[in-house]
């Protein structure tokens, strides 16, 4: 058994790893954290480039390392933590990493690093509750 939760590396997501932290301690199971790369495609002579590969995979595995870092920190015993980066639209990445995984729960904060502001929770989350065959829970 393992629970996943999804960062960006947003102060919302630091909340979903810190309380995703304490349910993994609480029911001794990995916590599996993933980060999602969603890197802008460009078509050139026929083939398609993703500019600035390195440095997004560098920056993925930098939000990793820091959600690893505030996961360790959430709790008071040891805690066996896995990282994943991801590459796609980020709900179905996550929601197919999920599946592929058989991980029993998915923990996600309730909005990101999205500008957008006007909805109660984030399109990411909503995305994921709905194509989520886990339960799905939404930090706030």
């Amino acid at each position: 058994m393992s629970y996943l939760v999804a960062t960006d590396g947003s102060t919302e997501s630091d909340e979903a790893v810190r309380y995703a932290a304490r349910q993994a301690v609480a029911f001794y199971e990995t916590l599996e954290i993933a980060h999602v790369l969603t890197p802008d495609s460009e078509l050139v002579d026929g083939t398609i480039i993703l500019p600035g590969e390195e440095a997004a995979v560098e920056a993925g595995q930098g939000v990793l390392e820091s959600a690893r870092g505030v996961a360790e920190e959430a709790v008071d015993e040891p805690i066996t933590v896995e990282t994943q980066l991801l590459t796609g639209r980020p709900a179905d990445a996550i929601t197919d990493h999920a599946a592929a995984e058989s991980v029993d729960a998915i923990y996600v904060g309730h909005r990101g690093l999205s500008e957008e502001r006007e909805q109660v929770v984030g399109s990411v989350a909503k995305s994921v509750v709905d194509k989520a065959s886990v339960p799905v829970t939404v930090i706030r």
